[in-house]
């Protein structure tokens, strides 16, 4: 039998190392965690949000790997130099996937797939020259699929670590379904170790999937976990969603970013944030829904929260 492993996505703004390590004490099972990418700076240090996320200190007892965004392969280097040597992390991964919009104006995460010569170069400097092990973190193009077969040779050239497709294009956002010939193309022709990435909200999702690629044994997944932090759990084991362990698991996130943000406003944008992928774990209600959103107050907060939990009990 095949030994699975699970990853959990990283997604910037949400899966900081507080909440990576509430869920790795409330829901363990989780192979490796990917850190929300950093950035190479030439004038400027790690912001407070940056070193506290890359702290080995932050990550203690769970397998977490840093993901760089850049298409500056010398600033790639010189970043994964201090991670190696302050954080004794000994693998990177490159961000090829990002869709944002902010990001691929600039020719970054997804949108760098465009640029298949300098990003030839770009994959050539950094495994000549990183201190450590390099996986990447892809799409499977800029504008269609018909792309990932000329970046997937340019990816082959390299002793990349393990190669997580994402198989959507920049332009497909997450709006359009993925493309499993592309990720079946991977199988055919890839060099690399492969892991899946996408849509694995349920575990008909990941049932379906795995049935789809038999021979694949990693996946990552991140809004999948976001609705439901058990879902791993549930994959593994079978057991059904555990409310109470939820509600602790909710109570502990919202304590720990209570402490590290003073003020409601910012604890509650944060909260509600998490939300919007929880409330999909729970009976559709509207009004509870609205009622959480208009919360102003701690207090209008928790009563909203309760009240959910207990729509669930009923």
């Amino acid at each position: 039998m095949i030994a699975m492993k699970y990853y959990y996505a990283p997604m910037e703004g949400i899966t900081g190392y507080l909440y990576r390590r509430a869920h790795h004490d409330f829901y363990p099972g989780i192979d490796r965690y990917y850190i929300p990418y950093v950035e190479p700076h030439e004038k400027r240090a790690f912001n407070s949000r940056e070193k506290n996320d890359i702290s080995p200190e932050n990550n203690h007892g769970l397998n977490a790997v840093p993901q760089i965004l850049t298409r500056d392969a010398e600033g790639f280097v010189r970043m994964s130099r201090f991670l190696v040597e302050q954080g004794g992390y000994t693998e990177i991964n490159l961000n090829l996937g990002c869709p944002s919009g902010t990001v691929v104006s600039k020719g970054k995460g997804s949108g760098f797939l465009a640029f298949t010569d300098e990003l030839n170069r770009f994959l050539e400097h950094i495994y000549t020259n990183a201190p450590c092990d390099i996986s990447i973190k892809t799409r499977i193009g800029r504008l269609n699929e018909d792309e990932f077969p000329e970046l997937l040779d340019i990816y082959n050239q390299y002793p990349v670590k393990e190669l997580i497709i994402h198989p959507r294009t920049r332009e497909d956002y997450y709006k359009y379904p993925v493309h499993p010939s592309a990720f079946q193309y991977a199988v055919d022709h890839a060099k690399a170790p492969l892991c899946y990435n996408g849509d694995l909200f349920h575990i008909e999702n990941y049932e379906k999937r795995k049935s789809d690629f038999p021979t694949v044994d990693h996946w990552m997944i991140g809004r999948g976990l976001m609705i439901n932090p058990q879902l791993v759990e549930m994959i593994q084991k079978g057991n059904a969603f555990d409310l109470s362990r939820f509600i602790a698991f909710h109570d502990r996130v919202y304590s720990d970013y209570e402490i590290a943000m003073p003020g409601s406003s910012h604890l509650l944008m944060k909260m509600k944030e998490l939300w919007s992928y929880w409330m999909l774990s729970f009976p559709e209600n509207k009004k509870l829904e609205k009622n959480l959103k208009k919360a102003k107050s701690k207090t209008e907060y928790e009563i909203a929260v309760k009240a959910i939990f207990n729509s669930y009990e009923a």
